[in-house]
């Protein structure tokens, strides 16, 4: 290549820089806020329906129409071939990438922006609140259901967590199942001396006539690491069922939208370590309190609710203190779908930006290679014309 083809090359790669930086401080500066986040925000800018797209359409095709004017006109004079062809087609395929990928720096300015509005910090503390509160927050039908709310999903105080057997003492047309539960504990030791433990137990309990089969059972999972042996096991009965320290809002363990990085398990017990101590170590007002701040985080993402504080509290102390009355319903009411359509698409955009939907990506591509090969095919055609005169 001559050196002002070249500089040609490098003057339009400027030309788009500029127009790319102009792209995203436009993203930048309109972005309509962490209020108006919405499931649509992720992304697809080549729809037609807005300014962005709408301007990236004509911003490319003038570019485009001029680049090629100038490129014919000022440097189609050469007989260009094999490896200088080549590095022709690389910095054509480079440039017709970035004219076609303006919208890409206006996500990145969008981003930019709600970053400075919720900080990671921020948005963390949010999930951890919701996760605290997250067994408060449900529909009345889903207190019904065995699989959201039942006692092994119960993680603190100690005896818990704990793990259901279940005996069939009478069988039949209808059976009679009786469950019971033990908590569960964990055993750390070095293989050899387990080993010798184990033929020592065996050895007693051949002598008590004891059904050593039975001890076994309470073994739940046994992991070799090195030279140790990690066994997890059914240790002492449990009986929640009359435990005057539990009730129903201990008994889910789901995380409304876990904190990235950390440990699910730990999530998961320290929000019940938290629960726990708002509704048995702390005072009413403190449930008040945090259902307030509660109410302030709908407010900030810009979520429909009716939830009064106080009122909440009432509930919950209610079912609290008569766990054995059916949860009817505590008023809770605020729109849940759109709460976990905004933290579902605030999460995306903090940790996986879709900064090129998987919807266009095909249409996208071909677009790129489709120009690409015209503005190729155009220089080749007038560079040989030129050449032939």
């Amino acid at each position: 290549m001559t050196k002002n083809l070249k500089r040609y090359f490098i003057k339009s790669i400027i030309i788009l820089a500029v127009i790319h930086l102009a792209y995203f401080l436009y993203g930048y500066f309109t972005f309509k806020g962490l209020k108006n986040i919405n499931i649509y925000t992720e992304f697809y800018r080549f729809k037609f329906y807005d300014d962005v797209s709408i301007s990236h359409f004509f911003v490319s095709g003038l570019f485009l129409l001029f680049f090629l004017i100038f490129l014919v006109r000022n440097h189609s004079r050469e007989n260009y071939k094999g490896r200088n062809l080549l590095k022709i087609g690389v910095c054509l395929l480079l440039i017709s990438f970035l004219t076609f990928s303006f919208f890409i720096s206006y996500s990145f300015g969008m981003n930019a922006k709600l970053k400075t509005e919720l900080s990671e910090n921020d948005f963390n503390k949010d999930k951890k609140l919701l996760n605290v509160l997250n067994p408060f927050l449900y529909g009345y039908t889903s207190y019904s259901s065995e699989k959201l709310f039942n006692y092994e999903n119960i993680l603190y105080p100690k005896p818990y967590p704990v793990i259901k057997e279940e005996d069939t003492i009478s069988a039949g047309e209808y059976p009679i199942i009786e469950n019971s539960y033990y908590s569960i504990d964990t055993i750390k030791t070095l293989a050899s001396t387990f080993d010798k433990t184990i033929d020592r137990a065996d050895s007693i309990l051949n002598i008590l006539s004891f059904n050593k089969e039975e001890l076994y059972k309470r073994i739940i999972s046994k992991k070799v690491l090195n030279d140790s042996i990690e066994i997890i096991f059914a240790s002492v009965p449990v009986h929640p069922e009359h435990d005057e320290d539990i009730c129903i809002f201990l008994e889910n363990k789901s995380l409304f939208s876990p904190v990235q990085g950390d440990s699910i398990d730990k999530q998961r017990y320290q929000a019940a370590v938290d629960r726990y101590k708002l509704l048995y170590n702390s005072k009413k007002d403190s449930l008040t309190f945090t259902f307030q701040k509660l109410d302030t985080l709908f407010r900030k993402y810009n979520i429909e609710t009716n939830l009064i504080p106080k009122q909440l509290t009432q509930d919950v102390y209610h079912y609290k203190d008569n766990r054995d009355e059916p949860l009817n319903g505590i008023r809770n009411n605020f729109d849940r779908k759109a709460l976990v359509e905004k933290f579902t698409t605030v999460n995306k955009l903090f940790y996986e930006p879709n900064y090129l939907h998987p919807n266009i990506i095909g249409i996208y591509f071909i677009v790129i290679i489709s120009v690409w090969i015209i503005l190729f095919m155009f220089y080749l055609l007038f560079n040989k014309k030129k050449n032939t005169n």
